[in-house]
């Protein structure tokens, strides 16, 4: 059987290039479609593969600055040839579901969600993006065209396998689809339970304003508590500049180094609604409770008083509320590593198997 992968867009590494590492490990001749790729900002975790780009890569910039291309981007992807395959995998929150296949291939999606800025909050998500005041005008009617596109590319898949229960019902209300829900894979046996914990609390992720580490900066120059934060991202300025000493961003870490900071942190904050959660997993496999907003994929992930606790409204007041009640001492490490380690790298890989060879029998 001929396999491909397509993945949205290869110019960073977060929870998506960690389903696709998995999806290689799986398919280790398959090569990788992509719209573009940088493999600095990868990490080079992807180097030794067989990597296509679209014409979106020899556009100068691109890699770095790749949202005022976002038009092009329905045309750079259907520009692909997959006849000869019989298989294509595609792992996608935007663009990579709308290939174009032969009636023989069978084309599966791993969906981590429907395009956030054009089924969600649309106009929320074009001020976040900082576009210029005559372009913001302008967007909100490409936004209708890739809305249109969107839900047609969706009926180009043959079958749906949804990252959350979250994501699920959002592809259901507006794809009209069904989906299979698999959660993604973390690498469980990279973290460890630590024998002393440090005094510090821990933030992990890409900075950007949906993330809200914003919320959780001004709960912590409230109290006063060490917070860490490691990760990069186009907020980072703007979040550096509202933090108070107490708050210490440490940049991009390699696995070897971000797993001692999980293991010996106070707890992890989770501000976000997130489609899934891998960091708040990651944490938990450190045996480390979960501090989350009560929303999106936590909810499938944090059992209160077990494995984390809530807090109820996306405020800095309503987190602070928690974080005054919080002991580390009411959580069992060993307890908390145990329910994470059911989102296992090799759970996740035997039940995609199953999955795809359900599909083309």
């Amino acid at each position: 059987m001929k396999v491909a992968l397509v993945h949205d867009y290869l110019n960073q590494y977060g929870g998506a290039e960690r389903v696709l590492e998995a999806f290689c490990q799986i398919f280790p001749k398959a090569p990788i479609y992509t719209l573009l790729y940088d493999k600095e900002k990868t990490g080079f975790a992807f180097d030794d593969r067989d990597i296509r780009t679209s014409f979106l890569q020899k556009i100068p910039l691109v890699k770095s600055h790749h949202r005022p291309f976002l038009m092009l981007m329905p045309l750079a992807i259907e520009q692909f040839d997959f006849s000869q395959y019989d298989l294509v995998l595609s792992d996608s929150a935007s663009y990579a579901k709308g290939i174009i296949t032969s009636p023989n291939t069978i084309h599966i999606c791993y969906c981590h969600t429907p395009i956030r800025y054009a089924w969600d909050d649309s106009h929320k998500y074009i001020e976040e993006f900082g576009y210029s005041g005559v372009i913001k005008k302008i967007i909100p009617f490409f936004m209708n065209y890739i809305r249109i596109w969107d839900e047609k590319a969706s009926k180009r898949v043959d079958k749906f396998i949804a990252n959350s229960n979250f994501v699920s019902q959002r592809i259901k209300k507006y794809y009209r689809r069904e989906s299979e829900v698999i959660h993604p894979p973390v690498k469980s046996n990279l973290f460890y339970l630590a024998d002393k914990i440090d005094d510090y609390f821990l933030l992990v992720g890409r900075f950007l304003p949906y993330k809200r580490f914003d919320l959780a900066i001004d709960a912590f120059n409230e109290l006063g508590f060490p917070l860490k934060i490691i990760g990069d991202g186009p907020d980072r300025k703007r979040l550096e500049k509202k933090s108070n000493e107490n708050i210490e961003f440490i940049g991009l870490v390699p696995d070897s180094k971000l797993k001692d900071y999980y293991a010996h942190c106070k707890a992890f904050i989770f501000p976000q609604e997130e489609d899934f959660g891998i960091t708040a997993v990651e944490a938990m496999a450190a045996g480390r409770p979960v501090i989350a907003y009560k929303g999106g994929g936590a909810l499938e992930i944090i059992q209160q008083g077990i494995t984390g606790l809530f807090f109820e409204k996306q405020t800095s007041e309503d987190l602070i509320k928690v974080l005054r009640n919080f002991n580390e001492s009411d959580f069992n490490p060993e307890t908390i590593r145990k329910i994470a380690m059911k989102f296992d790298e090799e759970n996740f890989k035997e039940k995609i198997k199953k999955f795809i060879n359900q599909s083309i029998q």
